[in-house]
Parts: structure tokens; sequence; C-alpha cells
């Protein structure tokens, strides 16, 4: 589905309308989804989180593993979400938060399908102000915008404290094949043992000690990845997660 955001403006949308449906279709094709610091605790509940590095920006993300294919999300059965927590990045759609100028904006996928002026809740009141609906979303996306940013310097102790490893998924599928999955990250349980107790307390005082056990706790909902497959295309035998060690200089005499 071709997505295209522009900024939400209450002239022109006055008589738009957001239908409130709860399928979450547009990440039907989605295999990761954007976590962000506080979500962690809940998503950890129902879904892995990792580590993946955008390789144009060199900027870290941490994300929720929907599945282990491109283009295949196992928490969407039958056409709706499954699960009993739902990442905000995907709670925020149609809407999005972007620069506008010098601030941030609200910009809105005119494209979507739960966009249009029949059904759904009203955007704008007769006078122009934001309704009820628009506001709650607006309150959304700035804690949305806020939690990014705490994400963004979560992930930045975390990489100058060197707790992030990379790690590797080797999936046995059902029918025999086998494959790695790589790129990702996770934290390092030995090298967080190893930190002073200075650096503890001040990973607990900035909240940040919760969220390192919440990911790694959420690694334990790789099995619940392997039982939602049992009804797809690719059923899961297993999944074995592994850290990426480069490979050793061959000794020499």
């Amino acid at each position: 589905m071709t997505m295209n955001y522009i900024p939400l403006d209450k002239d022109k949308h006055k008589d738009l309308r957001v239908n409130l449906k709860h399928e979450f279709a547009h990440v039907k094709d989605a295999h990761i989804a954007a976590a962000s610091l506080k979500e962690y605790a809940q998503l950890a509940s129902c879904m892995p989180i990792i580590f993946v590095k955008d390789p144009k920006s060199d900027i870290t993300h941490s994300v929720a593993m929907l599945g282990t294919e491109q283009n295949v999300n196992l928490y969407m059965q039958s056409g709706k979400w499954s699960a009993h927590s739902v990442p905000l990045n995907i709670q925020r759609y149609p809407f999005d938060v972007r620069p506008d100028g010098d601030k941030l904006g609200v910009y809105i996928d005119e494209k979507s399908e739960l966009v249009g002026t029949k059904e759904g809740e009203l955007l704008f009141t007769e006078a122009g102000e934001a309704s009820p609906y628009l506001q709650n979303r607006q309150q959304l996306l700035s804690d949305l915008a806020n939690s990014e940013m705490a994400t963004q310097r979560f992930i930045n102790k975390l990489i100058e404290l060197k707790l992030l490893d990379p790690i590797v998924l080797r999936v046995q599928y059902v029918s025999g094949q086998q494959r790695n999955i790589n790129g990702m990250q996770s934290i390092s349980e030995k090298r967080l043992h190893e930190l002073s107790d200075e650096q503890i307390l001040e990973l607990h005082k900035a909240g940040f000690l919760g969220a390192i056990y919440a990911i790694l706790l959420s690694l334990g909902q790789l099995n619940r990845l392997v039982q939602m497959s049992a009804e797809g295309a690719s059923p899961i035998q297993s999944l074995q997660l592994k850290i990426d060690e480069p490979a050793k200089e061959p000794a020499t005499a």
C-alpha cells in the first residue's frame, strides 16, 4: 500500500473523517515495527524486541519482531491483529508527526482506506478546532515523539557502554529447511553484569535498567513466533538466538 502523508490542515481537511477500524491492515506485510522506550514492558509480554542499524543513517533503532520473513506479519491472523498489545507506531496510523518548518507537525495519510468524508470520527469541529478524537490522536503523537527521543538516548547509552552484540537467528523449518537471519543486535547480559556499581546506578536513575530487563525478557517471545507460524505457509520448528561472533583468524606458526 502506497502511503502519502501530507500536513493536516483545518481548512483543507475540515470535512475529513477517520474510520475507527482496529484491524491494522496497513501492517499486514510488515515483519518489524518501531518500538519505543515507554512501551518496552508492555510489548515484551507478547513479542521480541531487538535492535537494527539503518545502513543509510548509521542510526540504531529498537524494533518489535512481527515475523521472521519479509512481508509476513505473524500477528495478523485472519486479517486482524491477534496480540493483546500493539506498538504505538502502528496505533498512530493514519497519522504521523514530522518536522514542519522549525517545529513538529501532524501529518495524515490521505491515501489511507481509513480516511474519507462519509464514515468515522470528524477531525475538526464546525468552529475549526480539533475534535475530541483529533485531540486524543495529537496526544498520542506527542507521547510517541517524546518517547522516541528518550529511546534514542537509551540506545546511545547502550552503545556508549558497549552493551549491544550482533546476533543471528537460526530458523529451522518443519520442512527441514534452515536459514540464518542476520543484521540484528541484542543486549549482552555478560557485559551488563560486568558494569560497575556506578554505571548500574546511572542506568537505574535514568530509567534505563528496567528497559534493559524488559528487552531481555522479550526474547522469550521468540517461541510465540514459532507457535504463530504453524498455520502459515512456512511453519517453523525452532528458533535459536546466537551471538554473532566474528570469525577467528587462523593461528600462525
